[in-house]
């Protein structure tokens, strides 16, 4: 019995104050590898030239999309796969606006700009995702 409490795992959904504290350090995390990547590999341009303009678009469209989730899972629990699916089609529509608009300023490096943006995108979408999953496996446990 005394081993049971210690092996439990108590399942804490994410509150938008303990996500938003979460997620400022996981950006942090970010930018300290992209700051130290070009000390690894000097030789090789490794990012874009207005790479922080997409990081910090990526960093903003992630945070609202998991804001109209969480508002969108506690006005009415029932709907919280369509509140998912609803941010993350939104994040995709604006995320494709954004590299239309890229595209058209920014002439020549395509494959590059290609990499960054997908490489920072799959990595907060999938951040995103966990912190959704984790909400909705505390639902299901109720």
């Amino acid at each position: 019995m005394f081993a049971k409490v210690f092996i439990r795992k108590e399942i804490v959904p994410l509150t938008l104050t303990k996500f938003t504290s979460i997620y400022f350090i996981f950006v942090g995390i970010l930018i300290a590898i992209v700051a130290f990547l070009p000390f690894i590999f000097p030789a090789q341009q490794l990012f874009v030239k207005n790479f922080w303009v997409l990081f910090g678009f990526m960093a903003g469209i992630t945070y609202i999309a998991y804001m109209l989730v969480d508002i969108g899972i506690k006005r009415d629990p029932e709907v919280g796969v369509m509140a998912i699916m609803g941010s993350i089609a939104v994040k995709m529509i604006f995320c494709m606006a954004f590299v239309l608009v890229y595209s058209i300023k920014a002439k020549g490096q395509g494959l590059l700009f290609a990499l960054n943006f997908f490489s920072v995108y799959l990595l907060f979408t999938a951040f995103e995702i966990y912190c959704l999953l984790r909400n909705l496996r505390h639902q299901n446990l109720k």
